[in-house]
């Protein structure tokens, strides 16, 4: 009897002696924790690692950074999703930022007062948010609710909006979320770079050779003053004119540049300056088809063959005609004394869809084009080219110069009459630029001007050549400024303004931040097959199998705590 009771006391000794242990442990851990952050994502595709340039951006807040993000309320399963992986990020990201990062969600909806709750939405619109509607069947009927999946992001005085939901035409739901939901950390990680950035880059617009006006790009510059400053700039054959800019945009010239102006942007490229070039080699538009329904498109001389080539591209005398295009409406008949039109695909407007996973692109909507023409990569040994955007499979060519006709929306398309296939459109040329003026100056006043500071060969850089002017055009409706990428005909929104915002944000991102648009999730989505032929099994199964796990586990325990004490 002593025996037992004395082992009774050493067990119950013991196990006061484990107990105290486990809650040694457990303070010894919370303050280790205090001094050591480390966190664990055992997800295969490490969806809740943040990258190092994540964590270097909130890591490094100098001021707390403030997130509404309006997407809450009553969802259907996907935006749950969406909202769920925002919150997961946001929570990760406050993690690493050492408390300088807040949010809130917030029900754009919920306001009763209309007046109020209109003029909310009129103001997530303008920061550009644009909204998605959910259909729901009611005893009243049919009630559209608008939902907005975006989010502002404030630092100081500085407010930027946020597309957490992005569109991608064509694309069934399922891939369009998991796309939308895997970008979210550069979509957060990019707006906050941008709102607390004190030092905005300087971009310009070049005019004076007959460039798309302000009005025409008025868009995409209204866009781009959330996070730049953006000024319209005039060369006129000033040295140093370009200076102060970390990169120009040349869209869509119509006459030629003369050599000073060339010199002048060449030693811009040559001294680490960002250039995107927007070129149409080809006279041709819309207006010169709708009075006799065709024309001849000829080529432009603008005079800059020679510096692109030595750059690494040439862009082709040509159109492209290609089977995946926009639509316009066409005069199919009369009813009485009215035209009765429809829409019907128009191959000289092709629609890119990106197949690159280059971060500018990656899950990138589709992108509209407008008497697109291809280009030519010249391999120079010193440059890095990435085509960014081709023609699909079914395209063909048609050299300068070329007859334009409405006429041939009057005939099915023959697959076998579009031979050509990837052919590319936007390209991005990386490395040591080679001069266009290198060894064609004569003077040596000029060669040795420390005014001038000449330079034969370009420190590495980046550019980025399209050869479509209108990607980045606005349409302008009765004296209203359209969405860049907006088509009026079928109310689709394309990527254009997307595209855009991209190449600049990558040509003058210095923190690497673009690279986080690589990031990959799997989808993984139940075969609706399988789920409709094992219905029933798999019911039985997910909701019986965690119960006869929990009634084995006890059984195991009970056998174990008796054959351990009737010892």
């Amino acid at each position: 009897m002593v025996d037992k009771a004395i082992k009774k006391i050493n067990v119950r000794r013991q196990a006061i002696m484990n107990l105290l242990m486990l809650l040694a442990i457990i303070v010894f851990l919370n303050v280790i924790s205090t001094f050591w952050f480390l966190r664990f994502d055992l997800t295969s595709d490490k969806r809740f690692t943040l990258s190092k340039e994540s964590k270097q951006l909130v890591g490094n807040l100098k001021d707390v950074v403030f997130v509404k993000v309006y997407l809450e309320g009553d969802f259907a399963p996907g935006f749950m999703r969406l909202r769920n992986s925002t919150q997961e990020m946001l929570d990760e990201l406050r993690a690493y930022s050492k408390g300088k990062l807040e949010y809130e969600f917030i029900d754009p909806s919920a306001n009763t007062n209309e007046k109020e709750r209109n003029k909310l939405f009129a103001q997530l619109y303008q920061k550009g948010i644009q909204p998605s509607t959910l259909e729901e069947r009611t005893k009243e009927g049919l009630n559209r609710k608008y939902i907005w999946p975006g989010a502002l992001v404030t630092f100081s005085n500085q407010e930027i909006g946020v597309q957490l939901l992005k569109d991608q035409l064509g694309a069934p739901p399922e891939l369009m979320l998991n796309n939308s939901i895997q970008n979210i950390e550069y979509e957060l990680c990019n707006a906050i770079r941008k709102v607390t950035n004190p030092l905005r880059p300087l971009v310009g617009f070049v005019y004076g050779h007959g460039e798309l006006s302000e009005m025409q790009t008025a868009d995409i510059l209204k866009t781009l003053q959330t996070s730049y400053d953006v000024k319209r700039v005039r060369i006129d054959s000033t040295l140093g004119i370009l200076r102060d800019f970390k990169a120009i945009v040349i869209a869509k010239p119509d006459s030629a540049f003369n050599n000073k102006d060339k010199f002048i942007i060449d030693q811009f490229v040559m001294n680490g300056g960002k250039v995107i070039w927007l070129v149409d080699p080809m006279q041709v538009t819309m207006d010169s088809i709708k009075s006799t329904g065709n024309t001849m498109a000829l080529a432009r001389d603008l005079n800059l063959d020679d510096m692109l080539f030595r750059y690494g591209a040439r862009i082709n005398y040509d159109l492209i005609q290609d089977l995946s295009c926009s639509m316009i409406p066409v005069v199919t008949g009369y009813i009485g004394n009215q035209p009765k039109q429809e829409l019907k695909p128009w191959y000289f407007f092709p629609v890119f869809t990106p197949m690159s996973t280059h971060p500018i692109v990656n899950n990138l909507n589709s992108i509209k084009g407008q008497f697109t023409s291809s280009i030519d990569l010249l391999g120079a040994s010193d440059i890095k080219s990435t085509v960014l955007l081709a023609s699909s499979r079914y395209s063909k060519i048609s050299t300068a110069p070329a007859r334009v006709s409405l006429g041939i929306m009057e005939f099915k398309p023959d697959p076998k009459m579009f031979p050509a296939r990837d052919l590319p459109v936007a390209v991005l040329l990386e490395g040591k630029f080679t001069s266009a003026f290198k060894n064609r100056i004569a003077s040596k006043e000029i060669v040795n001007s420390k005014d001038i500071a000449f330079k034969e060969s370009s420190v590495n850089n980046q550019m980025i050549v399209i050869s479509d002017g209108d990607m980045i055009a606005n349409d302008t409706l009765k004296g209203s400024i359209a969405p860049l990428g907006y088509d009026r005909f079928t109310r689709n929104t394309f990527g254009n303004k997307s595209f855009i915002q991209n190449c600049i944000d990558y040509l003058c991102d210095d923190s690497n931040l673009m690279q986080v648009r690589n990031k990959v999730f799997k989808l993984r989505l139940i075969d609706p097959n399988v789920l409709e032929k094992d219905n029933q099994v798999l019911k039985v199964v997910n909701a019986g199998a965690p119960v006869l796990l929990i009634v084995l586990f006890g059984l195991v325990k009970t056998y174990n705590r008796k054959r351990k004490y009737n010892k």
